[in-house]
């Protein structure tokens, strides 16, 4: 299990005494403790503590765009490594070919034809990829595949 793996570098990173990695480590671990406890577990499958560390990711992002504005680059640096860190726990991506084979079996399947039906396609498309590609990349080949229909 993830968890399970994400705790056992916890504490290699704490034998190792690299401070960035355990503490990106220690404030996931938190995180996945307090969605357990909300959730009433002892522990979290795997789909629920990849949406825990992809919430992560997007906080890292954010405040690497935010430092990046501010001209704060060593703390842009910083939040940089974090989020690598962060991305090691992550399935690998599809490419973007597989993810368009995906959306065009979706649209042919609900019979979509026009960005009416791109919430219906977005949903179905989330479904069948369960976290495998980047929201924002699916977003936009869905919207690609409903405006230009071939």
């Amino acid at each position: 299990m993830l968890e399970e793996k994400i705790l056992n570098d916890y504490k290699e990173a704490m034998k190792a005494r690299d401070a960035l990695k355990s503490s990106v480590l220690s404030f996931l671990r938190a995180d996945l403790m307090n969605l357990a406890v909300a959730k009433k577990k002892n522990a979290l499958d795997d789909p629920e503590a990849v949406s825990v560390i992809k919430k992560q990711i997007k906080q890292r992002q954010d405040s690497i765009e935010q430092f990046t504005k501010g001209n704060r680059l060593e703390m842009a640096e910083k939040e940089k490594s974090e989020l690598e860190i962060l991305k090691a726990y992550l399935p690998p991506e599809l490419a973007e070919d597989e993810v368009k084979k995906v959306i065009a079996q979706v649209v042919s399947e609900t019979g979509a034809s026009s960005m009416k039906d791109m919430g219906r396609v977005m949903k179905e498309v989330n479904a069948k990829l369960a976290g495998q590609a980047d929201g924002k990349l699916v977003a936009e080949l869905v919207k690609q595949s409903l405006s230009n229909p071939a």
